[in-house]
C-alpha cells in the first residue's frame, strides 16, 4: 500500500488537508481515515482524492500501456508536453521536485470533455475534479516513475491499481 499511501500522504500535504501521517500507521495508515469519513468530500478534502485516484489509474489503464503512442503514462505525458506543460511533466518523473500544475492548466491539457467524464464519473464537478488532478497527477506521476523514467510495461499502473482494489475489497 505504500504507493498509495505516499500519492495520497504527498497530495493531502500540498493542499493543506493533513490527514494525520498517511502511512504511519502502516498498512492503510491516514487512508483507512479518509475512507472511513475524517474527510468531508464537499470541501474538496481526501475523499474527492480516494475517489479520483482509482478512476485515474484507470484511466492509465485503459489507455494502452505505459509507453505506447497515446497510451498509458506516456500517452498522458505526451499529451501534457504538447499543451506547453513539459517542464511541469520532466520535473515528475525527475528527481528533483515536482512542479506545480494549475486546475486550468490541466484542464486546457487534457480537454473538457475528459474533466467533465471524470466528474460524472466521481459524482463531482469539473472544477473538483480539475483541482483535485492537480494535486494528484505531479505525486502519482512520481511515483510510477521509478528512478526517472516510464516504466516499460505499466506493472507500475498495475499494481497500484491492484493495492488500491484490494485496501478498498474490491
Amino acid at each position: 500500500m505504500g504507493l498509495l499511501d505516499q500519492v495520497l500522504g504527498a497530495a493531502l500535504s500540498k493542499g493543506g488537508q493533513s490527514q494525520g501521517g498517511i502511512g504511519d500507521l502502516g498498512g492503510l495508515g491516514g487512508l483507512g481515515d479518509l475512507l472511513g469519513g475524517r474527510s468531508n468530500a464537499a470541501t474538496g478534502g481526501g475523499n474527492l482524492l480516494v475517489t479520483l485516484l482509482p478512476l485515474v489509474l484507470m484511466m492509465l489503464q485503459n489507455r494502452g500501456g505505459a509507453s505506447g503512442a497515446g497510451g498509458g503514462l506516456g500517452g498522458l505525458l505526451q499529451q501534457l508536453q504538447g499543451a506547453g506543460l513539459g517542464q511541469q511533466a520532466d520535473s515528475w518523473i525527475g528527481s528533483g521536485d515536482n512542479a506545480p500544475i494549475s486546475p486550468e492548466q490541466l484542464r486546457s491539457a487534457l480537454g473538457p470533455d475528459s474533466i467533465h467524464e471524470l466528474a460524472a464519473q466521481a459524482g463531482v464537478s469539473d472544477d473538483e475534479v480539475s483541482g483535485g488532478l492537480a494535486s494528484l497527477l505531479p505525486e502519482l506521476v512520481n511515483q510510477l516513475t521509478p528512478e526517472g523514467r516510464l516504466p516499460a510495461d505499466g506493472g507500475q499502473v498495475d499494481t497500484a491499481f491492484a493495492d488500491l482494489r484490494r485496501s478498498l475489497g474490491m
